[in-house]
Parts: C-alpha cells; sequence; structure tokens
C-alpha cells in the first residue's frame, strides 16, 4: 500500500506538535484536504522558522569532567604545593595535608562552577527549542488561517 506524505504525516503526526489548538474547518473541507492542508502548511512553516517539530531536537551535552576529577586534581596540586611550603617551615607532612585540604576544597568549588554552567547552558538550549516552536505554531496557524481555518 503506497501512502502520499501528506496521508503519512496525518497518521503519524495527527496534531503536529500544536499543542491544545483546535483547528475548525470554516470553508466545510474534508478530511482528505484538511490533511493536504496540514502537511502543506506544516512545510511552509518549517520552510519559514527553520524549525521541524517532527525531528527529534539534539542538544549539545557540553564536556564536564568526571565529578571526583577536580577535587583529587586539586588535592594533589594543593599537596604538592603545601609539602614545598612546609618544607621551608620545617614540617612538609603538615605543610601537605593543609594543602591537600585546601586544593580539594578549591577542585570541589570548579566541579559546582562547572555544573552550574551546565545547568544554564542547558536552560538556554531548552529555551530556544521552546521559542523556536512558539515561532512554528506561530507560521502554522497564519498558514491554515489563510486557507480558511480557526486556530485556536
Amino acid at each position: 500500500m503506497k501512502f502520499s506524505s501528506a496521508v503519512l504525516l496525518t497518521i503519524l503526526f495527527p496534531a503536529i506538535a500544536m499543542g491544545d489548538v483546535y483547528i475548525y474547518p470554516n470553508k466545510g473541507q474534508n478530511e482528505q484536504q484538511q490533511s493536504k492542508d496540514r502537511y502543506e502548511c506544516h512545510t511552509w512553516a518549517v520552510q519559514q522558522t527553520g524549525f521541524d517539530p517532527t525531528k527529534p531536537q539534539t542538544a549539545q551535552a557540553p564536556s564536564v569532567p568526571p565529578p571526583g576529577k577536580p577535587i583529587v586534581k586539586g588535592a594533589a596540586r594543593g599537596a604538592a604545593v603545601g609539602a614545598v611550603g612546609g618544607a621551608i617551615a620545617g614540617d612538609a607532612g603538615t605543610g601537605a595535608a593543609a594543602g591537600a585540604a585546601v586544593g580539594g576544597l578549591l577542585g570541589g568549588m570548579k566541579r559546582m562552577d562547572q555544573a552550574k554552567a551546565q545547568n544554564q547552558q542547558q536552560a538556554q538550549q531548552q529555551n530556544t527549542v521552546a521559542q523556536q516552536q512558539a515561532g512554528y505554531e506561530r507560521a502554522m496557524g497564519a498558514c491554515l488561517g489563510g486557507r480558511g481555518y480557526t486556530v485556536r
């Protein structure tokens, strides 16, 4: 059985990402005409906005080091610096321990900053997708309105 792209789109995506939107055929358009109009308006809306809700939206995950890495690196660096400072003062062991503690704390703070930056980036990406979706819905509604449908 062969389906036209309009019929296939209607079967797979009956209410193309339009949320709680109702489309009423003001001019008595039959189901076949409604399917054709929805498909053509979808195609036009994608061309106008560059956003296609029928395709998965991929967000690039930023690369963040594993949770313990900044802490361990910070502790190791702090221990080395502390050992040198402690050796100068006459107690390398105490200096290394203090340096490791401070270095670990700084490494943990670095990790928290990286996680915060990652969360902000993800929120920004979600906001961008939401804006693109809204633009697509406006374009889809404008097209369907122009073809004699009430869109609410």
